[in-house]
């Protein structure tokens, strides 16, 4: 996945300018983004802070760890089933 120049807490950060009050213009020409990037950011992160932006991302990284386990067994049963079978 593509590494952004911006942390998750910079991020929460210019959102909660713009939540201050601060125009979209003005924040876009401060850290040289586009505005679709702000209305971007502001979808995918709403009005949580950095630290439940950490957290959502540390869950994210569990779930996909967790899938990947099931994945595994379910490939080691289809497999063991196929034995039982005999079609090995």
């Amino acid at each position: 996945m593509k590494q952004g120049r911006f942390s998750d807490e910079q991020i929460t950060g210019i959102l909660s300018e713009m939540r201050a009050g601060v125009p979209v213009k003005d924040l876009c020409r401060k850290h040289n983004i586009s505005d679709k990037t702000i209305y971007n950011w502001r979808k995918k992160f709403g009005g949580m802070q950095g630290v439940e932006v950490r957290r959502l991302k540390d869950l994210e990284q569990t779930v996909a760890r967790l899938e990947r386990i099931v994945a595994k067994q379910a490939l080691e049963l289809q497999a063991a089933q196929e034995i039982i079978r005999g079609k090995w």
